[in-house]
């Protein structure tokens, strides 16, 4: 007679691991709810989008609260770079927080375009909390290729 065993589902190991990270998160969270892995990574963020069009690349990124004096954008042949600092507002004496999931500090991205871009007519703006950069692509007025004589 031949034993039936019920097979494990592929996604078996899967689950025990999500279940015992769900356990652990909620008793550390008790605890120390301020320094969760996930939550360090995203206060050091800066969230981009990046449009690649006809003739240009647009690059939005969110930078809620941070004041156009307080950015430093460089701009290479390929890359963009978006430095920008956000300080802490001066709290009054008589109020303590329990919990806040403001970002505070100094912060950078770092874009990789895969066009060469004229960085002379790259331009940026912030509004509403988003800054939008307009990075026309660079195209080269000679040939695209190159005859070689063979010495």
């Amino acid at each position: 007679m031949r034993f039936l065993l019920k097979k494990a589902p592929d996604n078996f190991i899967k689950s025990v691991n999500d279940e015992i990270s769900s356990i652990l998160n909620r008793h550390f969270d008790n605890y120390y709810p301020d320094y969760g892995y996930e939550e360090d990574m995203d206060k050091l963020s800066m969230p981009v989008e990046v449009t690649d069009k006809d003739k240009e690349y647009d690059i939005r990124a969110e930078l809620p609260g941070v004041k156009k004096e307080d950015l430093d954008i460089d701009v290479e042949k390929n890359y963009i770079t978006i430095r920008a600092k956000k300080e802490e507002e001066k709290k009054e004496d008589n109020k303590f927080f329990k919990k806040s999931e403001f970002k505070y500090g100094e912060f950078a991205r770092s874009v990789y375009l895969p066009q060469e871009i004229n960085i002379e007519k790259t331009e940026a703006k912030l509004e509403h909390g988003v800054l939008k950069i307009e990075a026309p692509k660079l195209y080269e007025t000679k040939d695209s290729v190159k005859k070689l004589t063979v010495k």
